[in-house]
């Protein structure tokens, strides 16, 4: 139950209010934060010391694999990924294990363990909805939404075909409304329809099979069309030719397409005061920036291609990426990028899922392990550095693994060290293959972020980019009352002992969720309700109903009946619709 809190004395760090450390006490009543607490509400206030510890807002995570149909064969895949971390049983939580591919209830205590609160799956195939909702609705302490894969859909393919834009957006809105999905997410556009005929797409001008579009055409497409409808953040891409040396090039060349679009986001929502404005400007989020960004022609002549990237990304200010850090050690590969799964799989020879979902998408799996010895793997691991190093403006970065992809996100606490340490930089390049420093200039660099640059990518850059910061993200006032309180004294940090940066971030002192504390040093004390977010978009009336007479029509190549294609409110926890208001 949300209660009174008073956080006393702690050092702040809310970048959406540019509070930089400092001192002052933070109050929450009926789970929001409020600028004072009466002197009756005193009487029964939970106080909290944290003085000599750092305070920031509950952590949000933008992306991350943790619940769906590809989480599930991963785990089913992996039963040496169970026995290697679990948790037993308490009076309060399930019993759980996994440790790349965690299971749902495990996957939750972690987060929050870490100080997180709020988690959005990346990647919701439409008629595997259901069983991602099931999962998240399992997933406990966290609140959560989902981004609805439709970069190769088949109904929004022959649309923009065709040029019906004002179909094409009947479809969109009546598809997020229908799976309770929050926001757009494009996986190798054009691309992954061609893995269904045992091809790829190579180029942003090269058409796919059958539809005939290219994936300039799908990501200008949907980034128009998301500004149109006015969804609260970009489309979510991950471009074409993921993991192939190269690759940084037409990543970069995908980034300019939506240049000229402006962004809209239309919601109807009450905001958190903020200093900064809290809602988004950019038309793209680029998704795990490291796989996207390799460089040279071959493995034998691989390089860092980052620079390419983040070089385009400071000049311009329509862009936001995430990084898909590399913190070494066991984990799962799963995307909807099906032919960039079986290239791995061609590369490896482990064990590899390929699955095909009707007329929507595609995914793969593959059990995978980051080794120091590995010469590509040590560039990854300095790549995924780079790419959040070298973006000048910490506003348009976010720090993630692509968790399970580049590493489990209980690594997050090791990357955090990694940014704020070049002492923790350097001893790892000392263990690592030797292309760590000849193939990347991560070596040269010598920027070591600090709290607030940690706060902004890992809280309020996250919360800003997906629209959420009107009540996450953010300690002012009327935001939730989401909290994290870390056993890191600012005024004696030293960064050289970055030991004791991983040790702090791993296990906050308090993590408090809607005015509850529900852990508390790496013990979780209470199982608070969640909710699930997603965007209830209106459209026009005429149009939706002209584009359902096409999609029933259509529907005769599912393996399911029409009825049963949507997901009903009973397969969330806790509903939170987001009215989008679209062009009338």
């Amino acid at each position: 139950m949300a209660g009174t809190i008073a956080i006393k004395n702690g050092y702040v760090y809310d970048p959406l209010n540019d509070i930089n450390g400092d001192m002052m006490d933070i109050f929450i009543k009926d789970g929001k934060v409020v600028t004072e607490l009466s002197g009756a509400d005193m009487k029964d206030v939970k106080e909290i010391d944290a003085k000599g510890k750092t305070v920031m807002p509950g952590g949000v995570d933008s992306h991350s694999h943790v619940a769906g149909a590809k989480v599930n064969v991963g785990r089913m895949m992996r039963p040496e990924d169970h026995y290697k971390f679990y948790q037993k049983k308490t009076p309060i939580t399930h019993s759980g294990c996994g440790y790349s591919v965690p299971s749902v209830y495990l996957g939750g205590y972690e987060y929050s363990k870490m100080g997180y609160t709020t988690v959005f799956e990346a990647a919701v195939p439409p008629m595997e909805a259901r069983h991602t909702h099931e999962e998240m609705r399992s997933t406990p302490m966290l609140d959560m939404g989902g981004y609805l894969v439709l970069g190769n859909n088949w109904f929004l393919m022959r649309y923009l075909k065709e040029g019906d834009i004002d179909k094409a957006a009947a479809y969109i809105s009546w598809m997020m409304r229908t799976h309770k999905t929050y926001g757009i997410k494009c996986v190798n556009p054009a691309g992954v329809e061609n893995w269904g005929w045992g091809e790829n797409i190579g180029a942003l001008d090269q058409a796919n099979i059958h539809f005939e579009v290219t994936p300039e055409e799908i990501i200008k497409g949907l980034t128009e069309l998301n500004e149109k409808l006015g969804i609260p953040m970009p489309v979510h891409l991950h471009a074409n030719n993921l993991g192939h040396p190269g690759c940084w090039e037409i990543t970069r060349d995908s980034l300019k397409i939506p240049k000229n679009v402006k962004a809209k986001p239309n919601t109807d929502v009450e905001w958190a005061e903020t200093k900064k404005n809290a809602k988004r400007h950019e038309s793209v989020y680029l998704t795990h920036c490291q796989f996207n960004a390799f460089g040279g022609t071959s493995w034998r002549d691989f390089e860092s291609g980052v620079k390419g990237i983040t070089d385009y990304v400071n000049s311009v200010d329509h862009v936001v990426m995430d990084s898909g850090c590399v913190p070494f050690g066991d984990a799962t590969v799963m995307t909807g990028d099906g032919p960039a799964i079986h290239d791995l799989y061609v590369l490896t020879g482990h064990k590899w899922s390929n699955t095909d979902v009707e007329c929507e998408c595609g995914s793969g799996v593959l059990p995978f392990e980051y080794l120091k010895s590995n010469p590509v793997h040590s560039v990854q691991w300095a790549m995924g550095l780079e790419v959040l190093l070298y973006v000048k403006d910490a506003w348009k970065s976010i720090m993630t693994t692509d968790s399970p992809n580049g590493g489990p996100f209980i690594k997050y606490p090791q990357v955090i060290a990694w940014l704020m340490s070049n002492k923790a930089r350097q001893d790892t390049f000392s263990e690592c293959h030797k292309w760590a420093q000849d193939r990347t200039d991560l070596g040269a660099e010598t920027r070591e972020m600090d709290l607030f640059e940690i706060a902004t990518i890992t809280r309020a850059n996250p919360a800003r980019t997906i629209g959420m910061s009107y009540r996450k993200g953010t300690l002012g006032l009327g935001a939730d009352g989401d909290v994290a309180i870390y056993d890191i004294d600012p005024k004696s940090l030293e960064v050289n002992d970055y030991e004791s940066i991983i040790r702090g971030f791993e296990n906050a002192a308090y993590t408090i969720k809607a005015g509850e504390v529900v852990s508390q040093m790496g013990e979780i004390v209470a199982i608070p309700e969640k909710n699930t977010f997603y965007s209830d978009i209106a459209t026009d009336a005429d149009d939706e109903k002209s584009m359902l007479q096409d999609v029933k029509k259509w529907f005769k190549y599912y393996t399911l009946g029409f009825d049963r294609y949507p997901t009903p409110d009973k397969y969330l926890a806790n509903p939170t619709p987001i009215q989008v208001n679209a062009e009338k």
